[in-house]
């Protein structure tokens, strides 16, 4: 099982190159390297992503996708991050991939096969970072963060003295007495 080195760069318009090399062995799944990489240029993993096997024109081709978001609507079943192994979607020894990350404002990451190394490594590894990520993709993904650090626990000071007992909605019990009674 070789590892397998990923020059990653960030896709942006900006003539500035950013960039990771990232190390990961060909018998990791896609999540893996996924994970790898938001971790490599300090993103949330929890974003929607996909994975594309590309051609050497940088043409998408298979997708492979963090979680089956079909509902069984599609005649082929997509494939999963965390079920494919690199190494069954491996066509050259400079294979690409697009990576699609963050579907609402589709941040694009090319990878690229730099080397393919005699031996395994023990775990993914981030050998070479290059340039910085651009801010608002740093902030939006902090954003993501913070928004999933909330506490779920209510306690009665978070309303105040608010009673319940007087609120009048304007509506009474009588009003709703049959469903029927109203056109939908």
């Amino acid at each position: 099982m070789p590892g397998l080195k990923f020059r990653v760069l960030l896709d942006s318009l900006t003539d500035k190159e950013v960039f990771r090399d990232i190390i990961v062995n060909d018998s990791d799944n896609y999540e893996t390297l996924y994970r790898t990489i938001t971790e490599a240029f300090g993103l949330s993993n929890d974003e929607m992503a996909s994975f594309f096997v590309s051609d050497h024109e940088w043409n998408k081709g298979k997708e492979i996708t963090l979680m089956d978001m079909s509902f069984g609507d599609e005649e082929e079943v997509p494939e999963i991050m965390s079920e494919n192994i690199i190494r069954y979607h491996l066509e050259s020894p400079k294979q690409r991939y697009i990576l699609v990350y963050d579907f609402l404002n589709m941040w694009i990451f090319l990878l690229e096969i730099q080397e393919i190394l005699s031996n395994d490594v023990d775990a993914p590894q981030i050998v070479l970072s290059v340039g910085k990520v651009p801010s608002e993709i740093l902030e939006k993904s902090a954003a993501n963060l913070d928004k999933l650090s909330f506490n779920t626990e209510l306690n009665d000071s978070e309303f105040g003295d608010m009673d319940m007992g007087d609120y009048d909605d304007g509506f009474s019990e009588e009003d709703f007495d049959n469903i029927d009674d109203y056109e939908l």
